[in-house]
C-alpha cells in the first residue's frame, strides 16, 4: 500500500504562552494535530500522520503545514505556514528537516517546525498486500470522511504510538469557521474531530455540528483556511433555514462513519405498489397522407384496455378531428407506465361493421412519463400495418399526449393560432435520439428451464392421488407468459414440475427500436379454474442495450433471473397475490428462471419474410450447464448482536429468526424436492437435529467438510419487556450465528462491478447533498466542496476502469456482460474526464449550474449499477414465532458479498448493520409499516466457501466462538453457532431532549400531544408529555444508567450502537399514536479522555423525523455516551442486576460517577424529578422582541356546527406570548381593530435554534369558554427577522430596507425575482455611483433603452419609443411598403381590437420562451469561454444577476429575439403570464402575510387526506422580530409611529367598498365532463355573497371555450376578498356539474405595493383598443407612489424630462385624441416611470403590468389534478375614487361572414359521359358560403353532432378544399380516380398551363412560392390530380383547371351567380366532342374509336392467345389416340 507518512515533532520560537495546534494538509486532504496545551516558546506535538496513496507521488505535489495559537472561544489564529515540495521526498522516500515558517505576507518569522517525511512506494497492484494491513484499510467509499478531497484511496489517520487502525488519541481538536457575516460581533468556534479508525465523532454520522459559542460571529479576516469548510465536519450550522436542511445532513445516521457499522435506511415503508391517480389526454387534431382510397377514416385511442373513438370524417385522406380524450387512472406507477398507448386509424367503421385497420402507433406510458413536462405536444405518430410489416408508413396521426400524476404541473405550450405549417419529418412522436425511420425487428425471448418452484396445489389431493396411483407428484404445472409492447407470449404447460424444461422461444414482431422500455416474463401456475402468478420478473431493455455508436442490441443471458413474491407456503387465498405479479417487494425467493433475450433487426426486403407481427412460438435446443457460470460453493455467515424493538403484539410466544438465500435455509416452506434431487439439500432445523440430519444428508455431501450442515435459524428464545410497547431478545453476552452453505453460478464479477458502482454514487451522492446544504445555508465556498466531490468522482471512475478489467474470459460470461463492461468502462471513463473538466469550470457563480450536470451523472451512476442479469438470489431475514412468518428484512446479497478487493466488496459486508423488519405485502402500507416489527443488529458476509477465512473479521472484538456441540475434533474451520462476549463495557448514555418541530398533526384539534421514546441497546425512557403543541419544547435530559455494550473499549468508541428515537402522541384512551422516527448516534467519552472542549459538551443538532416514506417534522437534541469506569465486584454486582429491572443503581467502585460530569439537580419545581438539558448544552439564549402585525382572520369554518362569532388571535413563541384583541363581530368585520402588539421573549442566538411561533385562534363564547379553531406553527422565523436598512445601498433587490414604510424581510416575499442569494447577500455601493441595470429586467421591446452613468451626478434613463413614432412616419412607411407587400399586412386602427393586442402579446410570449431557450444555450458557451479568463468579481456579480433575470423569468418581454424579429405591424400588447399572477409576485405577501390555519388529524400520503381539507381558516397578519436594543436612527425618522412599531405606514383595515371587474378570455383543456367526451361550459363567479352564473351563455360542446366576457361585481373588503372563479359543465337535465375552479385572494392584491388592482399598460392612449382603463391618469399614480414612498419628485423638466429621485427618465410629450388632435401631456412621461419604477431606489418594486393570467382549474374531488386551465385577469377600482369607464369590449370576434350559406357542403358536377380521350369539360360553378376567423385561420362551423343533439356546436377546422374526380357508373359504386386539397391559406399557385402542370405541385409543395385566397382573392391555374398506386406512390391521375374567386357576403348580395350554369350570371354549356351524344345514332364511329386507337394492341394480342389456346386444345384431344396406335403398331 503506498503512504505518506509525516512526523510532526516540534514547533519552536513561538512568541508567548498559549494552546497551540498545527493542521497539515497533503492532496487537500488535511488532518490536525492534538491541541499542545499551554506551552511556551517550543510545542511538542510527536504526531504521525498518514495519507494511503492511490497514485505514486509526484514530485511537484505539496505538503502545507500550518500552526495556529488555539482559541477554545475565539477563532484559531494562524501563527504561521510552511510548505514544501516533495520532489526529494519522492526520490529518496525519507527526509527529516527543520525549516523556519512564513506569515501571510510570506515573510519569513522566526518559529519553526521539525518534521520527518517518509513516503512508502509499492505497487500498486492488489494482491499483494499482507493480510493484515489489508484488513485495517477502512472502506471510505461510502463517505466517511467527505472532506473536499479524498484523493485517497481511504481517508485513514494512524495517530503516533498505536497500532494501525486503533488509535485513540485522548483529544480531538477544533477548527475555526468563517462566516459571511456583516454583523461585528465575536467569533465562533465550531468543531468536528477524527482520530483513529473513522472516528467522526463530532460528526456522529456526517452531521452538521454546532458548537455552542455559535451565537458569536465573526468579523476578523479569514485567517484559516477555507478550504476546511468543505468539511462536512466543521459544518457550521449558524444560518441554516430550517425549512431547507437538506435531509443527507439531517439524519445524522446518513454517513458511514466506521468500518464495522453500516448505515440503517431510515426511510421504511416501501413506496411502489401504492396505487396513485393518474390522468392522460389525448388531443388527436388531424391526420395526414393516410393510405387508402376514399376513405372515412376514425382513430381510436387504447390504453390497456380502455378504448375511446374519434368521430368520422368522411372521404377525404387528411381528416382534420381537434378531439380530445381523457383516460382516469388509480394503479400503482409502473403498472401505469407499462400500460401500452395505441393510436390506430380505422377505415369506415359503422355501426354493423368494425372496419379495417389502416396502421397503429403504439407506445407505453413510461416513455411519455419521461419527456420533458411529462409530454408530447403537436407531434405526429408514424402509422404501421401489424398485419404487414413489408409496407412503409400508412400515414401519420397529429396528437398531443401528456401524462399527469398527483403533483405534477403540466405546461401546455400556449395555444394560439397554430401557424407553423407542419414539417411532419421534424416533428415526430418519437423521443429525442430514436431514429424517424424505425425498422421491424424479431425480440427473441428464449425460456430454458426453472427452478426451485414453490407448491401451488394443497397437498391432501396429492396424498390421495398417491394413495390410488403410487406416484408422488410435484404440486405445480408452471408455464412462462412474456409480455412485450400489448401483446402476449406463452409457452407450454409442463405438468406437475418444479424444475421445469421448456426449451421454447417466443418471438414478438416490433418496430425498433421499441417504444416499450420494460419487458414482463412470468411464470405461471395453469389450473382448472384460473392461473395465477408464481413469479414475475421485468426485463428493462434500456438496461440490456445501448444505443451509443458503440452500442449494442438488446441482449441477455443466457442467465437466471431470480422471481420474489409472496411467501412459500400455499394457502387457497394468498393475500400477498399482488406481490407475485411483480407489484411491490417481493418477501421470498419464489423461483428462478433461464432466460436469455435476442434481437435481430429484420430486412423487410426479403422475399420469404413472414409480413405478420402475430407472437410465434418454437422450440429450442437446449443449454449447457456451464453455459451459465461454473457451478460454485457460497458461504453465508449472519451472527445477531442484538434483536431489540420487538412489535408486543408478537411479544409473548418463542421467537427465533431464520436467514434463507434462495431456497437453501428456508425450513417451512423451502425446496419441495423433486425426483431428481440432485445439489439440492434440505437444510438443518435446529442443532438438536443435525444428528439424524447428517445421516440422511444426499450423497454429494460427503465431501471433506462432511460434517458441515447449514444452521440457518437461531434457537427460540423467549422475549423480555422494554417498556409498553416493545420487547427484546436477552441476547447479552452469547450471540446467536448462524451459517448457510448453497451453491450457485459464481458470477461475482457482475455484482463486484455493481457494488464499485455503487460506492461512488453514494459517495458523489453524499458529496452533492453536502452542497447543496453548503449552499442552502448560505455558507461560504460551495465551489470548493464541489471541486473536491469532482475529484473524487474521477478518482473513483479511473480506480472502476483498472479494476474492471480483470477476468475477462471467465465462464458462463454472456454477451451481455462483456457489452456492459466494455459500455460501463467507457461510461466510467467519461465520466472521470468529464468531471475533471466540470472541476477546472466549477466557479461561484456556476455552481449552481455545475451541480445539476453533476447529478446527472448521479443516475447514470445509479442506472449503471443497476445489474440486469441476476446471480445469487437476495437474503431474506424472517422473524418466525410460532412456526409462522412474522416480519421479514430483504438484503441484496450484492450488499453483503466479499471480495479481497476492498472496493468491490458490498457495502454491508462484514459489517454490523442496524436493519428494521417490517410486515410483508399490503400489511406493510400505511401505520403498519411505520412501526417497526424488530430492530437487529446483524452482521452478515457472504463469499466463495474457500474464502470463508475471513468471515469474523468485521465483528467487534473480544468474543470467543462456540461450535455446534456435535463438531468432531479435526474440524477447526466450522463456523461458530454463537460468540460469547468476554469483554464488556458500562456506559451511561444522557439523551438531552431539548425540542421538536413541526410534527405531525395526530389529533382532531389539529394538534398532538407528543412525547419521545429513546431506545438503546435494550433499554428505552421516554419524556414528559407535552399537551396540544406540534413544536413541543421537552428539555429533558434523559439518563440511561449502566447500560453494558459488549466488544473491546477502543471499537465502540468508534462505532457505537445507534440511538431510535421515536415520538409518538398520547391518546387519553388507546394506545399512543406513532408520529415518526428519527436515528443518531451519541458522542462518546471513555474514561480516560477529558469532559471538554472540541468535543464535549455535545452540541445540539437536528434530526429529520420520519414516518413511511414521508417527514414528519424535525427533533433537536444532542446525545452522549460516558463509560462508568469500574472494579471487579462492580462487574459481578452488575450482571446480576441485568436480568432484574428492580435494582435502582448499582454502586461503582471507587473511580464510580465521580469522573462523570456532574448532573444538576432538577431546578424546576412545577415539574418534579424532571432533569433539564444542561447549561453547556441548552443554546445561549439572548433577548429578542416580536411586533405582531394584527390584520384580520378570513374564511373561518364552522367548529362542530356553530359558527365562529367572537375570535381572537394568540401568538405564543418559547413560552412567551401575546393575544389580539376580541373581533366583537365576525361577520360584521372580521378585522382587528388594534393592528400591532409585541412581546418580548428569550430565544436562542442561533437563528437554527429559534422555536417555532404558534399561531392559534380561539372562538370564545358564553361563560368564559374557549374552543380552538385552529393553529398555524411558524416553524421558521428566520424570513421575519428585521435587519436594519443599508443607508447606502440603491438596489432595493439587494439589502432589506423600510420601504416606503413597509416592512421589507430578509429573503420573505419582498421581490419575487431576487433569488434568495441576491436578497439574502448585502450589498453596498458607494453613495454616488448609480447604476441604473437595465438588462437584469430585459427591456420592453419597445424601447431602445441608453443607460448614461455618471460617477456621483443623477443617472439619466433615456427612453426612446421608437416604434411609437408620429403617424406623419407611419404614413411614409405605409407607401413605402406599397411596392413590397400587399396592404393587407398593415393593420387598420378600426380592424384592432383587444384580440389582435392579445394574439400579438402570445406570439411574443412565444418568442420569448424561443428567445430564452436560445439565450439558455448561448449563456452556456459563454460560460465556458469565461471560465477561461474569471472576470473580475463586480463583474461576474452583474452577470449572474442578468442571467437569473432572463432564466427565472419568462417574461413577456423579448429578451434578445428584439433584433433578429421580422418587422411586425406595431399592436400594443400586454403580458401574458402562462401561470398564476401570484406565483410571479411571491402571492403578493410583501407586507401582508396569510397563515393557513389547521385542524384536525393530518393525512398521511394516502391520496384522499390532503392538508388543504384541514385548513380551517387563514390570519391575516406579519410579523417582525428584532433584538433588543434596537438602534436610535430607526425610531428617530420623521413620521414615526411608535405604536405601529416596525410596520410604519401601512394602510388603515377598515371596510372598503371596492368594484371588481372580472375579465374571462377563455379556457383551455377542460376535463370533458359529459359521456362524448365533450362540455359544454359556461362561467361561474362567486365573490362573497354575490354570485353571478353566465348559464345561458354556454359554449356547446367545447374543450376550449372562448368567453371573452367581463362581469362587475361590487364587494366590500374584508369581508368579501375570495373570488371564485368556476367553470360548470351544463347539462339538460340533472345539475351542472363543477369542471374545475380556482380561486384569488383579492385583498393581498388589493394592498400590495406591486399596485396589483389595475395593470399598467406599456403605452397610454385615451382612445382606441388599447384605451387606459384605470381611472387615475399615470401621472396621477405616480404622484400618489412619490408621496406614499417619501420620495422626491416627480419633477417635469423641458424636453420630454422627468425626475424621480435621483433618476431622469425621457418620453414623449403629445397625445392623440379620437379626432386626430395633438395636445401636450405629461402621462407618457410619468407612465415610463411606472413601467421603470424598480428602479427607483430605496421604493421602487415591479409595478402589476397590464397582463392576462392562465390560472390551473381544479377541482377538490381530484386533488392535485389539473382539470384545464383559464385565461382571465381582474381589475379593482375602489368606489371612493372616481368611477372607471366602461369594460373593455373582449367578446370573441364573430367570424367575417363570406356568403350566408350551410356547410361542409360536397356539391358535384354533372357527368361527362364517354370520354374517350380522359376529357371531361365542365364549365360548373360550385358555390361555397363559410364563416371565416381572419385571426386564427380557421373556418367557424355551426352544426348538431346528431338528430339527437339539443343544440349546435361550433367546430373550427382550416380552410380546406378539396376537388375529386370519379368515373360515374350505373350500376356498380363510382370509381375513385384523383383527387387535390388545397390549403386555402398557402396553396401552390396553378400553373399556366396543362403541360406545366405536374406532380411535382405536391411533391415539393414546401419549396414551391404558395399563395392565400384570402390576399389575392382570385385565383385561376391548373393543378393536378392525384391517387395512390399498389406500391403507395402517388401518381398523377390527371389535371384540373379551377378558377376560385373569393368574395364577402355583402358582394355577394351585390352581385348574386347561380350554381351550375344556371342564372343569374350563366356560364355556357362546355364544348364535348360529339362522341359524348350521339354514340347510339354512329356506334360504329364509337367502336371504331375504341379499337383502332385505345385496344388495338389488345384485340391483337387476344385473338394471337386465342389461336394457340385452340391449337393446345386439338393437341390433347388427340394425343391419346396416336399414342395408342403407335403402342400397338397399328
Amino acid at each position: 500500500m503506498m503512504a505518506l507518512m509525516v512526523h510532526l515533532k516540534t514547533v519552536a520560537h513561538l512568541r508567548g504562552r498559549g494552546d497551540r495546534i498545527a493542521k497539515v494538509t497533503f492532496r487537500g486532504l488535511p488532518f490536525y494535530s492534538r491541541v499542545a496545551e499551554n506551552c511556551d516558546d517550543v510545542a511538542h506535538f510527536n504526531e504521525t500522520f498518514r495519507w494511503p496513496i492511490a497514485s505514486r507521488l509526484d514530485g511537484n505535489e505539496m505538503l502545507e503545514i500550518q500552526v495556529y495559537n488555539y482559541s477554545k472561544v475565539f477563532s484559531n489564529r494562524l501563527v504561521g505556514t510552511f510548505c514544501m515540495v516533495l520532489q526529494k521526498v519522492a526520490e529518496e522516500g525519507h527526509l527529516e528537516l527543520t525549516d523556519t515558517l512564513i506569515d501571510d505576507n510570506n515573510a519569513s518569522i522566526k518559529t519553526n517546525v521539525t518534521i520527518e517525511i517518509r513516503y512508502q512506494s509499492m505497487d500498486g497492484t492488489v494482491g499483494v498486500w499482507s493480510d493484515g494491513e489489508f484488513l485495517d484499510v477502512p472502506d471510505d467509499r461510502d463517505g466517511m470522511f467527505a472532506f473536499e478531497t479524498d484523493s485517497l484511496l481511504s481517508g485513514q489517520s494512524h495517530g503516533s504510538g498505536t497500532s494501525p487502525g486503533r488509535s485513540l488519541q485522548g483529544s480531538i481538536p477544533t477548527f475555526r469557521k468563517e462566516e459571511e457575516e456583516k454583523e461585528d460581533e465575536n467569533v465562533t468556534n465550531s468543531f468536528g474531530s477524527r482520530a483513529g479508525k473513522g472516528v467522526f465523532s463530532a460528526m456522529k454520522l456526517g452531521k452538521i455540528k454546532i458548537s455552542k459559542d455559535d451565537h458569536k460571529k465573526g468579523d476578523e479576516p479569514a485567517i484559516l483556511d477555507m478550504e476546511d469548510l468543505d468539511r462536512k465536519a466543521m459544518r457550521l450550522a449558524g444560518s441554516l433555514d430550517p425549512d431547507t436542511i437538506s435531509l443527507a445532513s439531517v439524519t445524522a445516521v446518513t454517513t458511514n462513519v466506521s468500518n464495522k457499522r453500516s448505515k440503517p435506511d431510515i426511510k421504511m415503508e416501501p413506496s411502489s405498489g401504492r396505487p396513485v391517480d393518474y390522468q392522460i389526454s389525448i388531443t388527436v387534431v388531424e391526420a395526414r397522407q393516410l393510405i387508402g382510397l376514399n376513405m372515412d377514416p376514425v382513430v381510436c385511442v387504447e390504453i390497456g384496455d380502455d378504448k375511446k373513438y374519434t368521430s368520422m370524417k368522411e372521404s377525404t385522406n387528411c381528416p382534420y378531428y381537434n378531439e380530445y380524450f381523457v383516460f382516469d387512472f388509480h394503479v400503482p406507477p409502473h403498472v401505469m407506465f407499462d400500460k401500452i398507448i395505441k393510436l390506430s386509424v380505422i377505415h369506415s367503421k359503422n355501426l354493423l361493421r368494425s372496419g379495417t385497420l389502416v396502421g397503429t402507433f403504439k407506445m407505453d406510458v413510461g416513455t411519455v412519463y419521461s419527456q420533458p413536462e411529462h409530454q408530447f405536444y403537436h407531434k405526429w405518430a408514424i402509422l404501421s400495418d401489424p398485419d404487414d410489416i413489408t409496407a412503409g408508413c400508412k400515414g401519420y396521426i397529429k396528437c398531443d399526449i401528456a401524462v399527469v400524476g398527483k403533483g405534477d404541473n403540466i405546461k401546455t405550450p400556449h395555444k394560439a393560432n397554430e401557424t407553423d405549417e407542419d414539417d411532419i419529418e421534424g416533428n415526430l412522436l418519437l423521443p429525442e435520439g430514436i431514429p424517424a425511420e424505425r425498422q421491424w425487428a424479431r425480440f427473441y425471448v428464449k425460456i430454458y428451464r426453472a427452478e426451485g418452484l414453490p407448491k401451488m396445489n394443497t397437498s391432501i389431493m396429492a396424498n390421495v392421488k398417491k394413495a390410488f396411483i403410487g406416484e408422488n407428484r410435484d404440486l405445480v404445472d408452471p408455464y412462462v407468459q412474456v409480455q412485450f409492447a400489448g401483446q402476449k407470449g406463452k409457452t407450454s404447460v409442463q405438468k406437475s414440475s418444479y424444475e421445469p424444461i421448456w426449451n421454447e422461444q417466443i418471438v414478438f414482431t416490433e418496430l425498433f427500436p421499441p417504444l416499450c422500455k420494460r419487458m414482463k416474463v412470468q411464470i405461471r401456475d395453469s389450473d382448472k379454474v384460473n392461473d395465477v402468478a408464481i413469479g414475475t420478473h421485468f426485463v428493462d431493455l434500456r438496461k440490456i442495450s445501448n444505443d451509443g455508436d458503440k452500442g449494442f442490441l438488446p441482449t441477455m443471458g443466457p442467465a437466471w433471473a431470480n422471481m420474489y413474491g409472496s411467501t412459500r407456503q400455499y394457502t387457497l387465498m394468498d393475500e400477498h397475490q399482488d406481490l407475485n405479479e411483480g407489484l411491490g417487494e417481493g418477501v421470498s425467493f419464489r423461483a428462478r428462471l433461464l432466460l436469455s433475450v435476442a434481437v435481430e433487426i429484420l430486412d423487410t426486403t426479403a422475399p420469404e419474410i413472414m409480413s405478420s407481427t402475430e407472437v410465434q412460438v418454437e422450440g429450442v435446443s437446449n443449454i449447457s450447464e456451464s453455459a451459465t457460470g461454473k457451478i460454485d460453493e457460497f458461504f453465508l455467515f449472519g451472527s445477531f448482536l442484538e434483536a431489540t424493538m420487538i412489535d408486543r403484539k408478537i411479544g409473548d410466544k418463542t421467537i427465533s429468526f431464520e436467514i434463507t438465500i434462495g431456497n437453501y435455509g428456508n425450513q417451512i416452506d423451502g425446496v419441495s424436492k423433486p425426483s431428481s434431487a440432485k445439489k439440492k439439500k434440505k437444510d438443518g432445523e435446529n442443532e438438536e437435529e443435525e444428528n439424524e440430519l447428517i445421516q440422511n444428508s444426499s450423497e454429494d455431501e460427503a465431501d471433506e467438510e462432511s460434517d458441515l450442515v447449514s444452521v440457518s435459524c437461531t434457537p427460540p428464545m423467549k422475549p423480555v419487556i422494554t417498556d409498553r410497547n416493545y420487547f427484546h431478545l436477552p441476547y447479552f453476552a452469547k450471540k446467536p450465528c448462524v451459517y448457510i452453505k448453497s451453491w450457485w453460478q459464481d458470477q461475482r464479477r457482475r455484482l463486484y462491478n455493481s457494488n464499485m458502482m455503487d460506492k461512488i454514487a453514494d459517495k458523489l451522492e453524499e458529496g452533492l447533498n453536502d452542497v447543496q446544504e453548503v449552499i442552502k445555508t448560505e455558507k461560504a465556498f460551495p465551489e470548493r466542496r464541489l471541486r473536491g466531490v469532482l475529484e473524487d468522482l474521477s478518482i473513483g471512475c479511473s480506480r472502476f476502469v483498472t479494476l474492471a478489467n480483470k477476468d475477462v474470459n471467465q465462464a458462463g460470461r454472456t454477451k451481455l456482460d462483456r457489452e456492459r463492461l466494455k459500455s460501463c468502462m467507457r461510461e466510467m471513463d467519461s465520466m472521470g474526464q468529464q468531471a475533471k473538466q466540470i472541476r477546472t469550470q466549477v466557479k461561484k457563480n456556476t455552481v449552481r449550474d455545475k451541480l445539476k450536470l453533476v447529478q446527472n451523472f448521479l443516475q447514470k451512476l445509479r442506472f449503471l449499477a443497476d445489474e440486469p442479469q441476476h446471480s445469487i438470489p437476495d437474503v431474506f431475514v424472517w422473524m418466525m414465532s410460532n412456526n409462522k412468518r412474522i416480519a421479514y428484512a430483504r438484503i441484496p446479497s450484492k450488499d453483503i458479498l466479499y471480495s479481497i478487493v476492498d472496493e468491490e466488496t458490498g457495502k454491508d459486508c462484514g459489517k454490523v448493520k442496524a436493519v428494521f423488519l417490517k410486515l410483508p405485502g399490503k400489511k406493510g402500507f400505511g401505520p403498519a409499516g411505520w412501526t417497526v416489527q424488530a430492530k437487529l443488529e446483524l452482521y452478515l458476509w457472504l463469499g466463495l466457501n474457500k474464502q470463508r477465512k475471513d468471515f469474523l473479521n468485521g465483528l467487534p472484538n473480544g468474543f470467543e466462538e462456540i461450535k455446534a456441540a456435535q463438531a468432531g475434533p479435526g474440524l477447526q474451520s466450522v463456523p461458530p453457532v454463537s460468540l460469547i462476549y468476554n469483554m464488556k463495557q458500562v456506559f451511561q448514555l444522557r439523551a438531552h431532549m431539548y425540542q421538536a418541530r413541526s410534527l405531525f398533526a395526530a389529533d382532531s384539534s389539529g394538534l398532538s400531544d407528543p412525547f419521545a421514546r429513546v431506545f438503546f441497546s435494550t433499554h428505552s425512557q421516554v419524556t414528559e408529555v407535552l399537551s396540544e403543541t406540534l413544536c413541543p419544547t421537552w428539555d429533558q435530559l434523559l439518563v440511561f444508567d449502566d447500560v453494558e455494550l459488549f466488544g473491546e473499549a477502543s471499537e465502540l468508541r468508534d462505532d457505537p450502537p445507534i440511538i431510535v428515537v421515536e415520538i409518538y402522541d398520547q391518546d387519553t384512551v388507546g394506545k399512543a399514536e406513532f408520529i415518526g422516527r428519527t436515528f443518531a448516534k451519541p458522542t462518546i467519552k471513555m474514561c480516560d479522555e477529558h469532559y471538554g472542549p472540541p468535543r464535549f459538551p455535545p452540541q445540539l443538532e437536528y434530526y429529520q423525523v420520519y414516518r413511511g416514506n414521508c417527514t414528519a417534522g424535525e427533533l433537536l437534541a444532542a446525545f452522549e455516551l460516558l463509560q462508568i469506569p469500574f472494579d471487579e465486584e462492580a462487574i459481578r454486582r452488575a450482571l446480576i442486576a441485568v436480568h432484574n429491572f428492580a435494582v435502582p443503581q448499582i454502586k461503582i467502585g471507587q473511580g464510580g460517577r465521580a469522573d462523570l460530569p456532574p448532573l444538576e439537580g432538577p431546578t424546576d419545581s412545577e415539574r418534579g424529578p424532571i432533569l433539564p438539558v444542561p447549561l453547556g448544552i441548552r443554546p445561549v439564549l439572548s433577548r429578542y422582541r416580536i411586533e405582531v402585525l394584527f390584520w384580520g382572520l378570513r374564511d373561518l369554518k364552522r367548529i362542530n356546527l356553530a359558527q365562529v362569532d367572537r375570535p381572537r388571535v394568540d401568538i405564543e413563541c418559547a413560552g412567551r406570548g401575546v393575544q389580539s384583541v376580541l373581533i366583537q363581530n365576525y361577520k360584521k368585520n372580521p378585522n382587528f381593530s388594534i393592528l400591532v402588539k409585541w412581546f418580548e421573549v428569550d430565544l436562542p442566538e442561533n437563528e437554527l435554534l429559534h422555536p417555532p411561533l404558534n399561531i392559534r385562534v380561539v372562538d370564545c363564547r358564553a361563560f368564559g369558554r374557549y374552543i380552538l379553531v385552529g393553529s398555524h406553527a411558524v416553524t421558521s422565523l428566520r424570513r421575519f427577522i428585521y435587519s436594519t436598512p443599508d443607508k447606502t445601498s440603491t438596489n432595493w433587490a439587494t439589502a432589506a430596507k423600510l420601504m416606503n414604510g413597509y416592512m421589507v424581510l430578509a429573503n420573505g416575499g419582498s421581490q419575487p425575482r431576487s433569488s434568495p442569494s441576491l436578497s439574502s447577500r448585502t450589498f453596498s455601493r458607494p453613495a454616488g455611483d448609480i447604476s441604473v441595470n437595465m438588462d437584469s429586467e430585459p427591456s420592453l421591446r419597445k424601447m431602445d433603452t441608453v443607460v448614461k452613468l455618471d460617477a456621483t451626478s443623477d443617472a439619466v434613463v433615456k427612453v426612446d419609443m421608437t416604434e411609437e413614432e408620429s403617424d406623419k412616419e407611419k404614413k411614409k412607411k405605409k407607401k413605402k411598403k406599397k411596392g413590397g407587400m400587399d396592404e393587407d399586412d398593415e393593420p387598420d386602427e378600426r380592424v384592432l381590437d383587444w384580440w389582435s393586442k392579445y394574439f400579438a402579446s402570445i406570439e411574443t410570449l412565444k418568442e420569448t420562451l424561443r428567445a430564452q431557450e436560445v439565450a439558455q444555450a448561448e449563456a452556456e458557451e459563454r460560460e465556458d469561454l469565461e471560465i477561461a479568463a474569471e472576470a473580475a468579481g463586480s463583474k461576474t456579480n452583474q452577470k449572474s444577476k442578468e442571467k437569473k433575470g432572463s432564466k427565472d423569468k419568462k417574461k413577456g418581454l423579448a429578451a434578445d429575439g428584439s433584433e433578429k424579429r421580422p418587422v411586425k405591424a406595431k399592436v400594443d400588447e400586454l403580458l401574458v403570464y402562462n401561470k398564476e399572477l401570484e406565483s410571479e409576485y411571491g402571492n403578493f405577501e410583501d407586507w401582508l402575510h396569510t397563515f393557513n390555519l389547521y385542524r384536525g388529524k393530518a393525512g398521511d400520503d394516502d391520496e384522499h387526506a390532503l392538508d388543504d381539507d384541514r385548513i380551517v381558516g387563514r390570519f391575516k397578519g406579519s410579523l417582525c422580530m428584532y433584538k433588543l436594543p434596537l438602534s436610535e436612527e430607526i425610531t428617530r425618522e420623521a413620521g414615526f409611529d411608535p405604536n405601529m412599531g416596525m410596520f410604519q405606514s401601512i394602510p388603515h383595515n377598515d371596510p372598503i367598498n371596492v368594484l371588481v371587474r372580472v375579465y374571462v378570455v377563455r379556457a383551455t383543456d377542460l376535463h370533458p365532463a359529459d359521456i362524448n367526451g365533450k362540455a359544454d361550459p359556461y362561467v361561474v363567479i362567486k365573490l362573497g355573497k354575490s354570485e353571478v352564473k353566465d348559464k345561458e351563455n354556454y359554449i356547446s360542446k367545447q374543450l376550449n371555450p372562448v368567453f371573452g366576457k367581463s362581469f362587475d361585481i361590487e364587494a366590500t373588503f374584508p369581508m368579501e376578498s375570495m373570488l371564485t372563479v368556476s367553470v360548470y359543465d351544463w347539462d339538460l337535465v340533472g345539475t351542472d356539474d363543477l369542471i374545475g375552479e380556482t380561486k384569488i385572494d383579492l385583498e393581498n392584491r388589493f394592498y400590495s405595493k406591486y399596485r396589483a388592482t389595475c395593470g399598467i399598460s406599456s403605452n397610454y392612449s385615451v382612445h382606441g383598443y388599447n384605451v387606459w382603463r384605470d381611472p387615475m391618469k399615470p401621472s396621477q399614480i405616480l404622484a400618489k407612489l412619490c408621496k406614499e414612498g417619501k420620495t422626491d419628485g416627480p419633477h417635469y423638466g423641458p424636453g420630454g424630462k422627468v425626475k424621480v429621485a435621483n433618476r431622469i427618465f425621457m418620453g414623449r410629450t403629445e397625445i392623440e385624441d379620437e379626432n386626430g388632435l395633438k395636445k401636450q401631456t405629461e402621462e407618457h412621461l410619468a407612465l415610463t416611470v411606472l413601467n421603470h419604477w424598480e428602479e427607483i431606489p430605496r421604493v421602487g418594486c415591479k409595478l402589476v403590468p397590464e397582463h392576462v393570467e392562465t390560472r390551473p382549474l381544479l377541482n377538490p374531488d381530484k386533488p392535485g389534478i389539473e382539470q384545464g386551465r383559464i385565461e382571465m385577469w381582474v381589475d379593482m377600482f375602489p368606489m371612493d375614487m372616481p368611477a372607471p369607464g366602461p369594460a373593455i369590449d373582449i367578446s370573441p370576434r364573430k367570424p367575417k361572414r363570406w356568403l350566408k350559406g350551410q356547410q361542409e357542403d360536397k356539391q358535384d358536377t354533372d357527368v361527362h359521359y364517354h370520354s374517350l380521350t380522359g376529357e371531361g369539360n365542365f364549365n360548373w360553378r360550385f358555390v361555397f358560403p363559410f364563416d371565416y376567423l381572419m385571426a386564427e385561420e380557421k373556418i367557424v362551423i355551426s352544426k348538431k353532432e346528431s338528430m339527437f343533439s339539443w343544440d349546435e356546436t361550433e367546430y373550427k377546422i382550416p380552410p380546406r378544399l378539396t376537388l375529386q374526380v370519379w368515373d360515374a357508373d350505373h350500376f356498380s359504386a363510382d370509381d375513385f380516380l384523383g383527387a387535390i386539397e388545397l390549403d386555402l391559406n398557402r396553396f401552390p399557385r396553378g400553373a399556366k398551363t396543362a403541360k406545366q402542370c405536374s406532380l411535382d405541385m405536391i411533391r415539393n409543395e414546401h419549396e414551391l412560392p404558395t399563395i392565400s385566397i384570402f390576399k389575392q382573392k382570385r385565383v385561376k391555374g391548373w393543378w393536378p390530380f392525384v391517387a395512390r398506386d399498389e406500391n403507395d406512390e402517388m401518381e398523377l391521375t390527371g389535371k384540373v383547371e379551377a378558377e376560385l374567386h373569393l368574395v364577402t357576403a355583402e358582394e355577394a348580395e351585390k352581385s348574386p351567380v347561380g350554381l351550375g350554369r344556371n342564372e343569374p350570371d350563366p356560364l355556357e354549356k362546355p364544348n364535348r366532342p360529339d362522341t359524348t351524344f350521339l354514340w347510339f345514332l354512329s356506334p360504329l364511329k364509337a367502336i371504331r374509336y375504341l379499337v383502332c386507337n385505345r385496344y388495338k394492341w389488345l384485340i391483337i394480342k387476344i385473338v394471337l392467345a386465342l389461336l394457340l389456346l385452340i391449337m393446345l386444345g386439338l393437341f390433347l384431344y388427340s394425343m391419346p389416340g396416336y399414342l395408342v396406335k403407335k403402342l400397338l403398331g397399328a
